[in-house]
């Protein structure tokens, strides 16, 4: 029973911690890679640390922009949806009812017993009733663009941090590699934080995040260097 909740609990979960590990670790990954890949150009530390503060905020609004943008195309949809069901409910009141019930039916309830919980959910909030259970909308997962547009900057300043005030408080000769270091601690970290909150492998999650994470920042770093080479 214990094991059955503790599922449960990480399946509720599983969408808020998927937005918040994506967007603290693209803080990370974008930020380090853009810091070591300036630094490796041979510029001077007040470039550095300018890259890398534009880079946190232009990162941050991108992310709050792109989520608002995406969820709020996910409320348009639910608003429509309910707008239709809303309209349905008032021109087809039986139809709906025998729809809802149909539902219970296929979930495992007797004929008589769906029909009798149609009725009953109906007559309390007939548009509640098939919210939840038609369109599988409801107050706790519905769409909240501002929300979501708050957390994904939140979340990404807030992975940006690790990166940046390692590049900030370490002597320029050392940015590159301070940086590089510090990145991938924290990916580790990270990763293994979010694989033990979803209930997987902590070690596979760790190395699969500090992977991609080591692979950006080398990338970046190895188009510094041509570029720098070439200036």
């Amino acid at each position: 029973m214990h094991e059955s909740l503790e599922s449960k609990h990480r399946l509720q979960r599983s969408g808020w911690l998927r937005a918040a590990v994506l967007g603290a670790n693209d803080g990370i990954v974008s930020t380090s890679a853009l810091i070591v890949g300036v630094a490796a150009s041979s510029a001077d530390a007040n470039a550095i640390a300018m890259a890398g503060i534009a880079g946190v905020v232009a990162g941050a609004m991108s992310m709050a922009a792109g989520e608002y943008v995406s969820v709020k195309s996910q409320a348009d949809s639910e608003a429509a949806d309910l707008a239709l069901e809303r309209q349905e409910l008032s021109t087809d009141p039986e139809a709906e009812l025998e729809e809802l019930a149909g539902i219970y039916r296929q979930r495992g309830l007797d004929p008589d017993l769906a029909r009798k919980v149609a009725e009953q959910l109906t007559a309390k909030n007939a548009l509640a009733a098939h919210a939840r259970d038609e369109l599988g909308i409801t107050p706790a997962l519905s769409a909240k663009p501002l929300l979501a547009a708050g957390a994904s900057a939140a979340s990404f300043t807030a992975g940006a941090v690790l990166p940046l005030g390692a590049a900030l408080l370490s002597s320029h000769e050392r940015v590159h590699d301070v940086v590089m270091v510090a990145t991938t601690v924290g990916l580790l970290l990270s990763g293994a934080v979010a694989a033990y909150a979803g209930g997987g492998s902590m070690l596979r999650g760790a190395m699969r995040v500090a992977f991609w994470g080591l692979l950006a920042m080398g990338l970046s770093s190895v188009v510094g260097r041509l570029f720098g080479a070439t200036v």
